[in-house]
């Protein structure tokens, strides 16, 4: 097999970002380069609930060519700094959060060295200072509302690391308009049959309606839940994790600010509730706001009045949208010359930020396979790319149970998540291990990992993991160097605050630009 005509069935952010990336990468607008065709149904809806990213989303958007400010005014972005989870070990039955923030700065490490024994051993001597505070100095910005870059940084680049909270249904039309100036061919239509070749069994074209047949020599899978290529028409089966991760339902509304000045967190919120949690994120003309569940432990009913009662008076005449998804993936992602990117791949909870980070990873896969001479490059391709993709939403599954596992409320739903026979085996083997040493980057198989060895220790120690530290004491003697970086960092947090814009006049600014 020989050819570089790529056909992607689906738009929404997973197929647009997807074909923008390809083609740039595979010079779709160069005499020579790959022909890249995105079929696109104009009566199905963008699922986006979650609107927010990583910060990798930072390199893939400089990687095309865009200016800061267009993306910014273009999706209705703002700027997302970290996660502030609340009420997640424990409910708030005293009137007091308990909370942690998870910061996309990174724990500073002074020659190399790994700071949280030495928190941890703090925290045994009787400090209350919280390990993301004590290790970056993000927190105090933050809390204060501020942006974590000035106006004349440059694009993507900023004193702060940070992604973004965006509008799903603009950023899709920005990355439309992206793609289309690189070289994409967009076609309107819904495709209503696939043709198989009789030979191979690969996917020869597609027929949409009035567009008529398209051939490819590689299909990209973006057309959702219903996984149309991947799915339905190669069959390949969708591994279920909802005996993992529960949650099977998420109710979304949209809430318009009070004010038109009214301060946008530079944060995602999660807050935890009594059969799942909400997510709340700023963005500059409203709030997104969704209650995700379960929906063995809380009916659809139950689930609207906690959104409401979240939300305040101001949730009464809005209307609430349901989404019903399954937990899981596709442990072959790769088949022939069909590939899944994106819902049709797998899912996780409406993470959108999660989700992003994937199609981000298997466009740059996709791209690096390029070119593809011959069926053995193509099924060692496939091969390859399955392992990996697999690979990393196996590791997801662990990761997110994490935020669960360690939670000490009472309610069903969170004592069946504490319960370890809900834990993939792994992720007990890692939890038996780190009750008694610190987090390790040996833990971790670096190029399936989505998550930073940080992510693991600002969760564990955001929820007061139990940690016995009797046992390896001796090992950490730079306690004298480990107080003084601690004591630097409480100044740079200091310092920030002077120098950085509030958040939502830095958004205003962008859009003004």
């Amino acid at each position: 097999m020989a050819g570089n005509r790529i056909v992607i069935v689906g738009g929404g952010t997973a197929g647009w970002l997807t074909a923008a990336f390809l083609a740039k990468a595979l010079g779709a607008n160069r005499p020579g380069g790959a022909s890249i065709t995105l079929v696109e149904s104009p009566d199905i809806g963008i699922i986006g609930v979650g609107e927010g990213t990583f910060p990798t989303i930072r390199a893939t958007l400089a990687t095309l060519g865009v200016s800061e400010a267009r993306f910014l005014r273009e999706s209705s972005a703002t700027f997302k700094q970290g996660v502030l989870f609340r009420d997640w070990e424990r409910r708030s039955s005293d009137g007091k959060a308990s909370e942690y923030f998870h910061p996309f700065n990174v724990p500073v490490q002074p020659g190399g060295r790994d700071l949280s024994p030495y928190w941890l051993l703090d925290r045994r001597a009787g400090s209350t200072v919280p390990f993301a505070e004590a290790v970056t100095n993000q927190i105090q910005v933050v809390a204060h509302g501020l942006g974590p870059k000035r106006l004349e940084d440059p694009d993507f680049q900023g004193p702060m690391n940070y992604a973004y909270h965006f509008d799903a249904v603009r950023f899709a039309d920005f990355l439309r308009g992206v793609a289309k100036d690189l070289g994409v061919v967009h076609l309107t239509g819904k495709v209503e049959t696939v043709q198989r070749d009789g030979e191979t069994g690969d996917i020869a074209s597609v027929t949409a309606g009035e567009l008529g047949v398209i051939e490819g020599d590689l299909f990209i899978d973006c057309s959702g839940f219903r996984a149309l290529l991947i799915g339905e028409t190669l069959g390949v089966p969708f591994k279920r994790c909802d005996d993992v991760l529960f949650n099977d339902r998420a109710l979304a509304v949209q809430v318009p600010y009070a004010t038109p000045d009214a301060p946008i967190a530079p944060y995602t919120l999660a807050a935890a509730h009594e059969a799942g949690w909400t997510w709340d994120i700023g963005l500059e003309n409203r709030r997104g706001v969704g209650y995700v569940f379960s929906s063995r432990h809380s009916d659809e009913a139950r689930a609207e009045e906690v959104l409401r009662a979240y939300v305040g008076k101001e949730a009464d005449p809005l209307p609430v949208r349901l989404l019903k998804f399954q937990t899981g993936y596709r442990e072959t992602q790769w088949v022939g010359n069909c590939v899944a990117v994106g819902l049709s791949a797998g899912f996780f909870e409406p993470l959108e930020s999660t989700g992003i980070m994937l199609i981000e990873a298997a466009a740059m896969m996709i791209a690096d396979t390029f070119p593809l001479k011959g069926r053995a490059a193509m099924e060692g391709a496939a091969r390859n790319f399955s392992s990996a993709m697999s690979g990393r939403f196996e590791r997801i599954v662990a990761f997110l149970k994490l935020h669960y596992c360690l939670s000490k409320r009472e309610e069903p739903y969170w004592r069946d998540n504490a319960d370890p026979a809900s834990w993939p085996q792994g992720l007990r083997d890692m939890l038996a291990q780190w009750a008694h040493r610190p987090v390790s980057r040996f833990d971790f198989v670096v190029d399936l990992e989505t998550f930073l060895p940080a992510s693991y220790q600002f969760i564990l120690y955001g929820m007061n993991a139990a940690t016995d530290f009797s046992p390896v004491d001796g090992r950490y003697p730079d306690g004298v160097l480990a107080r003084q970086t601690f004591e630097k960092v409480a100044a740079a947090s200091t310092e920030a605050l002077k120098h950085l814009p509030v958040h939502r006049k830095l958004v205003e600014a962008y859009y003004a630009r």
